[in-house]
């Protein structure tokens, strides 16, 4: 896996926890 950046998961998990922190 290459670390240049953001994975596909890792950016579920921000938007996730922003989306929690929304509320």
């Amino acid at each position: 896996m290459n670390k240049k950046g953001f994975t596909l998961i890792e950016l579920l998990v921000v938007i996730a926890i922003i989306g929690v922190l929304s509320t």
